[in-house]
This record gives C-alpha cells, sequence and structure tokens, in this order.
C-alpha cells in the first residue's frame, strides 16, 4: 500500500465557479486533447460511432435542473474530476504503489507502468474521478496538467491547465491553496468555497463556488437597463410603403 505524505509544500488544485460555468464542455474537449497528445498512455475511444461507444476522459461536465425553495429552477452545470484529496484514499488502498501524491505540489498521479489495472482506486475514490482506459488497461486521472504547468517551453500564459486555459466564461481558475495570498485562496474565501461531500473526510484540494441566487441578477429598481434601447420599436407608426399597407390591411 502507498502512504500519503504528511504534508506537501503546495497544494495546487481549482477552484471552479458553478454561478459561472455554462455547460459548454469546452474544458472536457480541451482535456481529452491534451492529455491524449502528451502524458502518459492516449485517452482511448472505442466503437466511437456505433452501438456501444466507449472513451476514457479525465474531466466531465453533469449538468442538474435544480428548483430553490423560492424562485423559478435553475439549471446548474457541474464539473467534476480529481480534486486533488489532501487525505486521498485511491492512494492508501494502490497495492503497487502507482498511485502516489507529490510532496512538491499535493498533485496526485498514477505511476501507469506499475499500474496493474485491478481497478481498487476507483473503487475508493468517493467521487466517481478515476477511468479505467478499455484499451490500455491502465486507470487514468486528472493530472492538473503536470507536463504543461512547469513546461518553460510555453509562454507564461499557457502554464496552467488546459481546462483554464480554454475555458470561455471564466470559470475555472488554478492555483495554490497553500499560500493565502493566492488567486485561488481569496477567491474561495471571497465566495464561500465548499467541499465536495465533506463527509467523507478526504479534504479536497479543489473547491466549488456556489451559484448565486438568481434574483441577485436582476436588474435594480430605478437602474436602466442596458438593453431597454434595443427592446423598443423604432418607429412608432409606420410611413412610406409599409404604412399604406398596414391601412390598406386594416380595411380587409
Amino acid at each position: 500500500m502507498t502512504t500519503l505524505p504528511t504534508s506537501t509544500q503546495k497544494k495546487l488544485g481549482l477552484v471552479i465557479d458553478l454561478d459561472t460555468c455554462v455547460g459548454c464542455h469546452a474544458c472536457v474537449i480541451s482535456c481529452k486533447g491534451w492529455n491524449t497528445e502528451n502524458y502518459g498512455a492516449a485517452l482511448s475511444d472505442t466503437d466511437a460511432y456505433g452501438a456501444n461507444p466507449s472513451g476514457t476522459f479525465l474531466n466531465r461536465v453533469h449538468s442538474y435542473e435544480v428548483q430553490p425553495a423560492q424562485g423559478e429552477a435553475q439549471l446548474i452545470h457541474f464539473p467534476k474530476s480529481c480534486l486533488h484529496c489532501e487525505d486521498a484514499p485511491c492512494v492508501t488502498v494502490c497495492p503497487t504503489g502507482a498511485s502516489y501524491k507529490r510532496v512538491e505540489d499535493g498533485i496526485v498521479l498514477v505511476n501507469e507502468s506499475d499500474c496493474i489495472g485491478c481497478g481498487l482506486c476507483a473503487w475508493a475514490c468517493p467521487y466517481g474521478a478515476r477511468e479505467m482506459d478499455a484499451v490500455e488497461k491502465v486507470m487514468k486521472k486528472c493530472t492538473l496538467c503536470v507536463d504543461r504547468i512547469y513546461n518553460e517551453n510555453l509562454p507564461e500564459e499557457d502554464r496552467e491547465p488546459a481546462c483554464v486555459r480554454t475555458c470561455p466564461s471564466g470559470a475555472r481558475h488554478f492555483g495554490d491553496f497553500a499560500d493565502p495570498d493566492s488567486n485561488v485562496s481569496k477567491l474561495s474565501a471571497e465566495r464561500g468555497g465548499m467541499n465536495l461531500m465533506p463527509e467523507q473526510g478526504t479534504k479536497p484540494v479543489n473547491k466549488y463556488l456556489p451559484p448565486r441566487p438568481k434574483d441577485t441578477l436582476a436588474v435594480p429598481e430605478g437602474d436602466i437597463d442596458i438593453l431597454a434601447p434595443y427592446l423598443e420599436p423604432v418607429a412608432q407608426e409606420a410611413k412610406g410603403f409599409l404604412g399604406w399597407l398596414d391601412k390598406t390591411l386594416e380595411k380587409i
């Protein structure tokens, strides 16, 4: 069995804003592309256009319709990937040591050359964040794009996970939770960042920002809606040919 480090120098992870995510799946596609072409075994797709398609993904987006106690129902898009838990059960259950948590940054990884495909880590993960690759027969999971964030051959603005770099709505944020002055620490503190299923005791590093109530997005009374001028008719009374046609039709 693999042991967990007593502490890590950094706690790299994600903040995901459920209020901002639009469910476009851009993060899913960029993750699939980057991790198929770079780190580890390619993410397979089998029978993609057949009767029983199957594929391996490190990041998925689930959508739920939620009915608040008051107000209208809301559609919530929920991205899910490995949360790089501090007390990661997927690591301690691994019989070969293939799953491990790095001391330098807290990222949970899989050494695919040591993975025997037993699936115990997937069974132990309460979040369903691990997937067995049907072709390679090894366990796959989010790596926080470890081969990207430290790659000095990339421009500095690209040294972040592919999902974060791609998100068009800015719903995903990457940083070090061990630093209270980092962007993710501040954002989590300001918006009440939440742990997913805290009752499991896994201490996930990734945090979720709850969606704001819908009524807070309404235009305050007395303010001018910036779209109002575009919603009014251009002319109150039709003129020219349209005016003649309108009057003629009224007589029919």
